[in-house]
């Protein structure tokens, strides 16, 4: 369950001067994508750490940030605690999936030299509020990418036999059913991804603390968000161009089709017509 704060913001998003997991030099991180949505209005109204992305306490001393689009970030949680925190989320998420992408990094501090990512442990001057919501926001934005470009893979997988047989046979080999499904995968991936996600948009809270976006940048170049989301959006504009051909290819057939239906009922009537003639006139 949650530990709300015993303090309340008056003004939205705001800086501890406190730092968290005072004492301690490293923490585990774990970003989990578990659902389409989160419904995070009633978190909103209660007491919080800070917001956008929305940050609690969790557990006996950790915390956790929640975003909007189904992606949880925990910081400092042990397995019991991180189980009791998705298990009190469940309330408030829709379209749970079966099976959670999960993604894991260590944080710890430096304090000397510029922070960075270091044999895959990330170095922090300090474990205050507005390093741990970057990182909560490169790790939500990596995880999302990860599940969707396993799915793209899927699909992209599915789609390229069909182009395979139009170019043995000169037929996509499919139902036009399918090929709007592939369609509109395509465009709810993409529409996610610029909708809700926003994932190569820069964090409101950099508008607010810029001294931080040299870590920002060194966080999304380690985990390629850029070139990761532009190699998606390449595959899905690919995927749907492809299918849009197939299916403009099997409708045409289908016309082709009916239009032979037609002149064969026509060729029919008349073949009917001349030989009722002929009988009337014998």
């Amino acid at each position: 369950m949650f530990n709300i704060p015993l303090y309340f913001p008056l003004n939205g998003d705001f800086s501890m001067d406190a730092m968290l997991f005072s004492g301690q030099t490293q923490i585990q991180v774990r970003a989990l994508f578990i659902a389409e949505r989160l419904l995070l209005k009633d978190f909103e109204k209660a007491q919080y750490l800070a917001k956008k992305p929305l940050l609690l306490t969790a557990g006996s001393s950790g915390c956790a940030a929640l975003f909007r689009y189904g992606v949880v970030v925990t910081f400092g949680l042990t397995a019991i605690e991180e189980t009791a925190l998705l298990d009190s989320l469940k309330v408030y998420a829709a379209d749970v999936f079966d099976q959670f992408t999960a993604e894991e990094v260590v944080l710890s501090t430096i304090f000397q030299g510029d922070e960075k990512i270091e044999e895959g442990i990330i170095l922090l001057h300090d474990f205050c509020v507005e390093r741990l919501q970057l990182v909560a926001e490169v790790l939500a934005r990596s995880i999302v990418l990860e599940r969707y470009e396993t799915g793209v893979t899927k699909t992209f997988q599915s789609i390229e036999p069909l182009a395979e047989a139009l170019q043995q046979s000169g037929r996509p080999g499919s139902k036009g059913r399918d090929l709007l499904r592939h369609i509109g995968d395509a465009l709810f991936i993409q529409g996610r991804m610029v909708g809700r996600v926003e994932i190569i948009e820069k964090p409101d809270l950099l508008w607010y603390y810029p001294e931080h976006e040299r870590l920002y940048t060194r966080l999304t170049d380690e985990y390629e968000l850029s070139e990761r989301h532009n190699v998606l959006e390449r595959k899905l504009d690919l995927i749907s161009r492809t299918a849009e051909t197939l299916l403009g290819i099997l409708q045409n057939k289908r016309s082709l089709r009916v239009e032979w239906y037609i002149t064969i009922l026509i060729v029919f009537e008349i073949l009917l017509t001349l030989y009722e003639m002929f009988i009337a006139h014998t």
